[in-house]
């Protein structure tokens, strides 16, 4: 095999993908309290949102060690790349170099890159289809790095949560402000910052006004749209995901429009309802 892309499970891979073989997942773990979730294929969503909107503490994750990343990179592949969840959010980014450094220490000179998304989710996602684009096109081993790098510069990452309990959780929002923000039913449309950080783009009153303010403010950010492919996950919130992609496909002409749902780790992140767009 030519090449292996490997992505930890922040980063949700279609069905097609999977199908490659080029492609690998490293799980990161949840606890719910005491509960342990292991972010693979069992992952259920609907039993994960339970626990979670029961407990009345913020469930902690934890990212993959470095011997999950060097089992990973351990597959005959001549060219490996990994993509991890933001350096900023996750210690995966940690994990995938230290296990690229043991896994070099034992078994030589191998053609390894480390990819920090400075995103999540489908952010992931996308990038991971960007390298496979390239390698595909025949594109040299530090091509296919230095393109992708820049395309990840590029990358455009917004969100919007149906309810900002989660941040509450994870003391990135006050009381107060939770409540008067549930109270109004404004929703604030959050990103990423060049670096990888979460940061707030704007809000809107009401679920239907922010997804518009997203799609509207990522279609104006973006360049070229008819060789971007623009991905959006969601939830447990599959229409609304389905609408905000067809208002994409008349907004702009991108080369390709996708749907998927959020794994376990996204499902954290965004919580029941919410809505990540990346272009």
């Amino acid at each position: 095999m030519g090449y292996k892309i490997v992505v930890d499970s922040c980063g949700e891979l279609p069905g097609e993908l999977k199908a490659s073989g080029h492609f690998e997942t490293v799980s990161l773990e949840i606890f719910v309290d005491d509960y342990r979730i292991v972010d693979d294929e069992s992952f259920d969503q609907a039993d994960f949102l339970r626990r979670m909107k029961e407990s009345p503490n913020c469930p902690k994750s934890t990212c993959p060690s470095p011997e999950q990343y060097v089992k990973a990179y351990d597959c005959g592949a001549e060219h490996i790349y990994a993509v991890t969840l933001s350096s900023q959010l996750s210690g995966s980014y940690n994990s995938a170099q230290l296990g690229r450094k043991l896994f070099l220490e034992e078994n030589g000179d191998k053609e390894i890159h480390v990819f920090d998304s400075k995103s999540a989710s489908v952010g992931q996602t996308v990038i991971a289809m960007k390298i496979q684009e390239c390698e595909e096109a025949g594109l040299a081993f530090e091509e296919v790095v230095a393109t992708t790098e820049r395309f990840i510069d590029d990358l455009n990452t917004s969100f919007v949560l149906e309810s900002l309990e989660a941040l509450r959780k994870n003391g990135r929002l006050s009381n107060i402000k939770a409540f008067v923000a549930g109270a109004l039913n404004i929703k604030p449309v959050m990103g990423a910052t060049p670096e990888g950080t979460i940061c707030q783009l704007g809000q809107a009153r009401g679920m239907a006004r922010a997804i518009d303010k997203m799609i509207k403010d990522l279609v104006e950010k973006t360049k070229n749209p008819h060789e971007k492919i623009f991905a959006i996950s969601h939830c447990n919130a599959a229409k609304r995901a389905h609408d905000a992609a067809e208002k994409v496909k008349q907004a702009g002409n991108f080369k390709d429009v996708f749907v998927i749902d959020t794994a376990g780790i996204s499902s954290l992140y965004a919580s029941d309802g919410g809505i990540i767009m990346v272009v």
